[in-house]
């Protein structure tokens, strides 16, 4: 019974299917940018909409050899070019500090960070899993996506 339940721990969760909010930003951030991203099943408490919407969030590692702000720059720049679409409410980026996107029905917001903020278990494994060469500077990414909605109101 221990042997399984240790078995059992070890797995990861499978990657997520094309249903979920989730699923074009995942493979942006793998297949274009070679990153390390775990996908989770998560419900945001959204202020744009005043509601607490079903939705998964994704924490990714990766490395750059331009450092992290001009790395972000970049990110945003090729996520463009790919036809991701800014979301249209222009509260959707405060301060310009993260960034949301839309690509078909879903709405992400896009967080860049130089460092591991999170302190969650997802962090740690991407960044166990991430050999950064010499040259280059190891950078976060964190990602909310949920169905695309439009804000509340003010």
């Amino acid at each position: 019974m221990i042997l399984a339940l240790l078995l059992l721990s070890l797995i990861r969760t499978p990657a997520v299917t094309d249903t979920l909010p989730c699923a074009a930003a995942a493979r942006f951030l793998r297949d274009e940018r070679h990153m390390m991203a775990e996908v989770e099943v998560d419900t945001i408490d959204d202020w744009r909409t005043r509601k607490k919407v079903a939705g998964c969030r994704i924490t990714a590692a990766g490395g750059t050899e331009l450092g992290v702000n001009k790395e972000a720059v970049h990110f945003y720049e090729l996520l463009r070019a790919a036809k991701w679409v800014r979301s249209p409410d222009p509260r959707d980026s405060p301060n310009e500090g993260s960034l949301r996107f839309r690509w078909g029905q879903a709405d992400c917001l896009f967080n860049i960070n130089a460092e591991a903020m999170l302190g969650t278990d997802a962090e740690q494994r991407v960044n166990d899993r991430l050999q950064v060469p010499a040259r280059q500077t190891r950078y976060q990414i964190f990602v909310m996506c949920m169905p695309a909605m439009p804000a509340a109101p003010r």
